[in-house]
């Protein structure tokens, strides 16, 4: 999954993939490789290079943003995915025509957040789907109606699969 994650003012590249039982992290284009265990609550141990590190992630107010507790220092991170952002921009260019929602990457529909017919407006919730142990709230790029979703509760989903339309 490629994101974008912005720290301090500073934004940087990253993407996250799993390799069996490994979590590979590539940083601003920088590698890292990384045993990863939940312990729950938002408590991870991460493994790298023989050393055990104990990280904590919170959500923050607004979606999209983490507070990320890492050898005693707190850092708030903001994570964006740039295909959606550009799809974003494209609608807020011209609210004529079809938007349609997709889904980032494979997961699992948890909600449905909106029924067909429903007017919705601009970054209003549609979906949450669940992927890599966390949950996604996908939001309407547009004001507009709801004309299709093909999205159900508890269906798995592949990356780029359309799952709401509005018009």
């Amino acid at each position: 999954m490629k994101l974008l994650a912005e720290m301090e003012g500073e934004q940087v590249a990253l993407e996250v993939r799993r390799e069996g039982g490994r979590v590979v992290a590539e940083v601003g284009g920088r590698r890292y490789e990384l045993e990863a265990r939940s312990l729950g609550g938002g408590e991870h141990l991460l493994t790298h290079d023989g050393r055990v590190y104990d990280c904590r992630v919170a959500g923050a107010a607004r979606a999209g943003e983490f507070e990320v507790s890492f050898r005693e220092t707190a850092y708030r991170v903001a994570l964006s995915d740039p295909k959606r952002l550009r799809g974003a921009r494209a609608a807020a260019g011209h609210d004529a025509g079809r938007s349609e929602v997709s889904a980032p990457m494979p997961g699992k529909v948890v909600r449905v957040l909106v029924s067909e017919g429903e007017q919705v407006e601009a970054g209003a919730g549609l979906v949450v789907v669940e992927a890599m142990k966390m949950q996604n709230e996908l939001k309407s790029p547009k004001t507009g109606r709801v004309v299709r979703i093909a999205a159900q509760p508890g269906a798995t989903v592949n990356a780029g699969e359309v799952l709401v339309t509005i018009e």
